[in-house]
């Protein structure tokens, strides 16, 4: 397992009894490197939304637990928040909750000459994303051919 993965999941664990406790959801926790800085992401939902006092709870409680755990070797930034608008679906409960959804999906290669595709979800497994187009295509695409997945929103 990847240093990344390890930081990512005992964080996971850190964080599962504090966003119970709260009843929020823990949406997802990333530890990425960007321009240079590395900075561990948690990302936190309830129905309703999140505030930024409920992110506020959850960094507190979070950053003294790391600061006493001590296990992610380099600096970094934490920050807590809302997975916004354009969440991506990832787990199988996003898939779950997201049935019936408008989502995009944007593929790696070019498929039948284009790479953005938008839809209703229909399915899903393991292996596969089935959705409804607009024309009413039914099309279904191997997971590992999918770039990102996320509800579709109008503005």
């Amino acid at each position: 397992m990847a240093k990344r993965e390890i930081y990512e999941q005992k964080t996971e664990e850190i964080l599962m009894p504090i966003v119970d406790e709260h009843g929020f959801e823990l949406v997802d926790v990333e530890y990425v490197k960007e321009g240079g800085t590395w900075y561990l992401r948690a990302y936190i939902d309830k129905p309703g939304g999140i505030t930024v006092d409920d992110c506020e709870v959850v960094s507190r409680r979070l950053s003294d637990i790391l600061d006493e755990k001590d296990y992610i070797d380099d600096a970094y930034i934490l920050e807590v928040s809302s997975p916004g608008l354009g969440r991506p679906l990832k787990k199988e409960k996003d898939y779950k909750r997201s049935l019936g959804e408008e989502v995009e999906i944007r593929t790696y290669r070019m498929i039948e000459k284009q790479k953005e595709f938008t839809g209703i979800l229909k399915s899903y497994d393991d292996k596969t994303v089935t959705i409804e187009m607009e024309d009413e295509t039914v099309r279904t695409f191997e997971k590992s051919d999918i770039a990102l997945i996320r509800l579709a929103f109008d503005f």
